[in-house]
């Protein structure tokens, strides 16, 4: 029997990612691929109704037995993760935690009244299912929002889709796009989730990278600098097998925000890609843009200030799925409210597949939010807006954290010269920090690193969190394995600002004692 390849794929992920039905109850993996497609049920015919039982060698890699096609895609080694490893370390360790993105305060007041309003009003029904693509409430708010931001209509019911956090948005998104053989281009470094997406797709990941300059070249100096898209580059990886480009600006985990040109270099680009290559412009950070570019002024959107979203180019529109969510925004990462909006020919089949991903998001969250967005556009605390208010506490939380880092002998962007948004720093090991690393952890195993060796930004990281009590992220996952084993994640580390006064203060703490340590000995340290 033949079918098409393309729902076949995306079938095959829903199966086997999600072991829940449209309804919450649990399912076996036997009724859940009965429900995907005829093709998937004579697939696995022969197999009986007994689910096969994953087994595992001797290093715990599962065997080619008993899984499905998203973990064959994915690969079989059951290996730790760059965000085990350094939870594991957090738990074993006292430590200031500057890892991972989310805000250690509570979402602002007149969120959280939304939410519990939002939950008491018996009359609208929140604690039910409501409709898949999205509560009407918030596609209704979503709409007039972003037709301030792209400067045209949006049709609520047909232009947007409301998932689970961003995170399924761009799953939804690459499910519905991508056949297997298919590239996609991301630009190096990335956030690591978008790589095994990528992946379950059946799609190849194509890494255009970014380059770093310095402001100074001098290569007896360590300075920040500024992460560059070339746009010859960019030709060299594009071609009729790329069915999509990942944007993501303000940019995880740099803080780069891409300027109009090299957002015009990626649109003029598409004329050599796929005819239906779409840009999946991942916009979390575009309230947080906390130096914005001096010459955008004329162009900005509502309360994006120094944010130019992709799909007002012009043209872009047809071409651009625009991703975001709530839980940057509001410092509500838990809510998973996120959205996809885009033309309805790239939409229907978002909505399409949604009901077999989950019958819906949160209600009752969805509802919230749509309350609390009006609120957010007026006058908070003494700023015009929630977002101003916002943009400043970062901006303030930003320069604590630079300084302490500077202090401490890192390299950071310098913020009056480079635009910078998001909340973390891609700082720059200085030289000093370096020769305080033992030669005894560099390049030696580590099964949570890339290529199962923990290069120097690895190094370092483990041993600020078990020596000096201060985590932080190496960039080395934020790499492809070939750039990692080839040292150009050597030199960062993404360390993250969204954190209360007092554990930045904390954090500087912790980094001052960089500054009075002894420098480990040139005998004692191996050829790094």
């Amino acid at each position: 029997m033949k079918f098409n390849s393309h729902i076949l794929s995306a079938a095959l992920s829903v199966a086997t990612m999600f072991s829940v039905s449209t309804w919450g109850f649990p399912l076996s993996s036997h009724v859940r691929i009965e429900r995907t497609s005829t093709a998937l049920r004579e697939r696995v015919s022969d197999q009986g109704s007994q689910t096969p039982q994953n087994s595992f060698d001797s290093s715990g890699n599962l065997l080619s037995g008993g899984h499905g096609e998203a973990i064959l895609r994915l690969g079989t080694a059951a290996k730790p993760t760059v965000w085990t490893e350094f939870s594991r370390l957090s738990q074993q360790n006292e430590v200031v935690n500057l890892g991972q993105g989310f805000p250690d305060w509570l979402p602002p007041k007149f969120a959280v009244d939304s939410l519990v309003e939002a939950a008491l009003d018996s009359a609208s029904y929140p604690h039910q299912y409501t409709r898949t693509a999205g509560h009407p409430n918030l596609v209704q708010q979503l709409a007039r929002r972003y037709r301030a931001h792209l400067g045209r209509d949006i049709d609520p019911m047909t232009e947007i889709s409301v998932t689970v956090g961003a995170s399924q948005a761009l799953y939804l998104c690459l499910q519905t796009l991508v056949k297997p053989g298919d590239d996609v281009i991301v630009f190096e470094p990335f956030f690591d989730l978008y790589v095994n997406q990528i992946k379950l797709a059946g799609g190849n990941p194509v890494f255009v990278p970014l380059r770093f300059v310095p402001y100074n070249e001098d290569e007896n100096a360590i300075s920040g600098g500024e992460w560059v898209l070339d746009p010859e580059t960019l030709k060299q990886f594009i071609s009729t097998k790329t069915r999509a480009i990942i944007l993501n600006s303000p940019h995880n985990p740099t803080g780069k925000i891409f300027t109009r040109d090299e957002m015009e270099y990626i649109a003029e680009a598409l004329e050599l890609a796929n005819p239906d290559c779409v840009v999946l412009s991942d916009e979390v950070y575009k309230y947080i843009v906390h130096s914005p570019p001096k010459e955008r002024a004329a162009e900005e959107s509502l309360f994006c200030r120094g944010h130019v979203h992709f799909a007002s180019l012009p043209g872009m529109w047809d071409r651009t799925i625009t991703i975001s969510s709530a839980g940057k925004t509001f410092s509500a990462t838990g809510w998973q409210i996120g959205w996809c909006i885009g033309p309805q020919r790239l939409m229907a089949p978002i909505h399409q597949l949604l009901p077999y991903v989950q019958f819906c998001a949160s209600t009752v969250v969805q509802e919230g939010l749509a309350r609390a967005l009006p609120r957010a556009d007026e006058p908070y605390l003494g700023h015009e807006s929630y977002y101003d208010y916002l943009r400043a506490k970062y901006t303030k939380k930003r320069d604590q954290l630079a300084t302490a880092l500077k202090a401490a002998g890192f390299a950071v962007p310098d913020y009056d010269r480079t635009p910078g948004g998001g909340f973390f720093i891609f700082a720059r090991i200085g030289k000093e920090i370096r020769d305080q690393i033992p030669a005894s952890r560099i390049l030696v195993k580590n099964d949570a690193a890339p290529g199962g060796v923990a290069r120097q930004d690895w190094a370092l990281c483990q041993w600020l969190a078990e020596e000096r009590g201060l985590l932080c992220i190496p960039a080395s996952p934020f790499f492809s394995l070939e750039s990692s084993e080839a040292g150009k994640s050597d030199e960062f580390v993404r360390i993250a600002f969204c954190k209360t006064d007092e554990t930045i203060e904390a954090a500087a703490e912790a980094l001052s004692s960089l500054k009075t340590a002894s420098v480990v000995p040139d005998q004692e340290r191996k050829s790094r």
